[in-house]
């Protein structure tokens, strides 16, 4: 029992390092708990971080377009469903898949109208972070 028990820990520690959860720690479990992301932080951080602050201004602008995207592929799909078979759970299947695919689709027309390829959105969601750490 020792044995499974050891190697079911040695298993849980090599998929941590495998995942890199130490690494995140400090944005995934903060010492104090952030505020809330509003349009006014996100000002006050594209105008102290000239670099980082118009990527993650632009990263919400491309997110907007995933979620007109899911609304519309939802309300597209789910009426269709609705309209040709008046089926209660088929439509709302329809609507859950319609605002997958439609988010999907909406956040690559984002990638590609924004070129966000050729930005680090990810670095400049973790510099927001660390600078929401170190005000709060």
């Amino acid at each position: 029992m020792g044995e499974i028990q050891e190697s079911g820990k040695s298993l849980w520690h090599s998929l941590k390092k495998s995942f890199h959860l130490d690494d995140y720690s400090k944005i995934l479990n903060p010492d104090k708990p952030l505020p809330h992301r509003n349009d006014a932080l996100v000002q006050e951080f594209v105008a102290s971080d000239p670099v980082h602050g118009p990527v993650l201004k632009t990263a919400g602008e491309a997110a907007d377009f995933a979620y007109v995207g899911a609304a519309v592929g939802a309300i597209t799909t789910g009426g269709n469903a609705w309209r040709w078979s008046k089926s209660p759970h088929g439509t709302a299947l329809s609507l859950a898949f319609g605002a997958v695919v439609g988010f999907s689709l909406g956040a690559e027309v984002a990638n590609h109208w924004y070129q966000l390829y050729r930005l680090d959105t990810v670095g400049a969601q973790v510099k927001f972070n660390e600078w929401l750490q170190k005000r709060a």
